[in-house]
């Protein structure tokens, strides 16, 4: 029997409309726990549990490590693989990954002391400020590319038309991520908007296409300070929300250099840093 969770769970709901009430089938987006070990040295040991989306669990899992700094080359990985250890309960070995790495890697575990215990609403709590984001010594994001404002536009419905899941459910968050001219590249949906972002990140580690130094981010909802941080530590120069930023957010993508847009919908938006990245047209002439 196979007892790996699905994106999606059915359910029973009563549909009302106004004075009318029918019994119908319905679909939730799944959210289930997700526990991370990561196995080096001979030692293996539990650095995170999320609450997520089930789906890209592995992208998930690498991406939430090279996000946190523990993590940063795609040569250290040796497997990526759910637990069938004896004695795991057949319901849970899909919501357990391990990551082995090589022998002699040497996993920088400090970041992962400041906290445990992550969920799909408030992402990983207790994280480090924009100073250890300089200890880790990010780099400042170089120049370019140059984003004509019309493709910014275009953005929005692309990511809806990609999200597959959402348009059965409706509960689900997004992170997407075009190239210049608007095409989209790839895209990942979650219960979580963190998890999202880690499982497009992973996707990118794990295809060795980082750092994402040419591409144009979309995340649904806000874009707060792990939405930077995730987006910094793999090199995105533009990030684009559909809803607004938050203080922080706004800092971290200006220390950085980075080109943070909010409120991108009905062809409006704000562009809160790094403007000289967006093409406006050229006044026409009276």
């Amino acid at each position: 029997m196979n007892n790996r969770p699905g994106s999606k769970t059915s359910t029973r709901v009563w549909k009302l409309t106004r004075d009318q009430g029918q019994r119908r089938r319905d679909e939730l987006a799944t959210e289930e726990p997700m526990e991370i070990r990561l196995v080096a040295q001979g030692e293996r040991r539990t650095v995170a549990v999320t609450m997520r989306t089930p789906g890209n669990d592995f992208e998930l899992a690498a991406g939430f490590l090279f996000g946190e700094g523990v993590i940063g080359r795609r040569e250290d990985v040796v497997q990526i693989s759910y637990c069938l250890d004896p004695g795991i309960d057949a319901a849970q070995q899909y919501n357990i990954v391990n990551v082995t790495l090589r022998q002699d890697a040497a996993p920088d575990l400090a970041p992962l002391e400041r906290h445990f215990f992550t969920s799909s609403a408030c992402g990983v709590c207790g994280k480090a400020s924009l100073e250890a984001l300089q200890v880790r010594n990010c780099p400042v994001i170089p120049s370019g590319p140059a984003i004509p404002i019309d493709v910014l536009y275009g953005l929005p419905d692309k990511l809806r038309q990609a999200q597959g899941v959402y348009q059965k459910t409706g509960g689900l968050h997004a992170a997407a991520l075009f190239d210049s001219r608007g095409d989209l590249i790839a895209v990942r949906e979650d219960v979580g908007r963190h998890n999202a972002l880690d499982k497009l990140v992973g996707w990118a580690f794990m295809e060795g296409k980082l750092p994402l130094s040419q591409y144009i981010l979309l995340v649904s909802g806000r874009s707060s300070f792990e939405i930077m941080q995730k987006s910094l530590a793999a090199g995105i120069p533009v990030v684009c929300a559909i809803s607004a930023p938050s203080s922080l957010a706004v800092d971290l993508a200006r220390d950085f250099g980075m080109t943070l847009v909010g409120f991108l919908r009905d062809e409006r938006c704000n562009v809160y840093t790094s403007f000289e990245r967006i093409l406006m047209p050229a006044p026409s002439s009276v």
